[in-house]
């Protein structure tokens, strides 16, 4: 139904700079012109969402998530430095860059994988929330039974989530990541000790924001904020995408 891949391809794994609105912009035009969204379903976030930007979002959002950077601290700086991002003000090309999405196609990680311009699929059971991003077909478990992290947590990618609803918004709290992965696609990165709180509202059937903090004693001066918004698009499906049947990246550019 939507001759889509190659569009999202160049734009999600040769990181041009391509705005999560490019599919908003393939919606059917009774749906443009719908009225005002009705109520949000009571603790419900199911199905498939698209990231919008606003418009003051869309001079960055393509590699990271606010106009100013997070204060890091001189252990991150130092790293920062070292990036070689293919994404933002200090872009490289992609046969230079040394981010890991691009040269070892490792997960994005917590709350990376949001930035990669691809839609996700939300799946409530009562024991857990899974998360299905279409980047790469990556899954995350989000457990709703009230455990607690464990004391000898595995460090992962996306690392080990817990959630409660606090009235309509599901809180996510998120700790256990390795250190392969970046917090943005502009090269800041983070240490094992990274924590991630994640604040998922519903303000409508429509429509979901996400407020994000991210704190890490070792990276950052103090906790980076941000705020993403989503559109729900009840006629999508997730596809499959494959990093490693893309790993010539490269041939993009040519």
């Amino acid at each position: 139904m939507r001759n889509r891949l190659t569009i999202l391809l160049l734009a999600g794994i040769a990181m041009l700079a391509a705005s999560f609105d490019l599919r908003a912009q393939m919606a059917k035009p009774a749906e443009a012109a719908a009225a005002k969204s009705a109520p949000a379903p009571v603790h419900d976030l199911s199905g498939v969402w698209n990231m919008h930007s606003s418009p003051a979002q869309r001079k960055y959002i393509n590699s990271t998530y606010t106009q100013e950077g997070p204060e890091m601290t001189p252990w991150a700086k130092a790293k920062y430095d070292d990036a070689k991002p293919s994404n933002g003000p200090r872009s490289n090309a992609l046969t230079v860059t040394d981010d890991p999405v691009l040269r070892k196609c490792f997960p994005p990680g917590t709350p990376r994988i949001y930035l990669q311009p691809f839609p996700l699929q939300i799946v409530q059971t009562p024991k857990e929330i899974m998360m299905i991003y279409e980047y790469d077909h990556t899954v995350r478990q989000i457990f709703m039974d009230g455990r607690a992290h464990p004391d000898d947590v595995i460090p992962t990618y996306m690392g080990h989530s817990t959630g409660k609803w606090d009235g309509d918004v599901l809180v996510v709290d998120t700790v256990g990541f390795n250190e392969k992965t970046w917090l943005d696609r502009d090269g800041h990165q983070h240490s094992d000790q990274l924590h991630v709180v994640e604040r998922f509202h519903r303000v409508d059937r429509d429509n979901m924001q996400i407020d994000i903090t991210m704190e890490d004693a070792k990276a950052l001066a103090k906790p980076w904020i941000t705020q993403l918004y989503f559109t729900l698009r009840p006629d999508w499906d997730i596809m499959e995408l494959v990093c490693t049947d893309n790993a010539a990246f490269e041939n993009f550019e040519k």
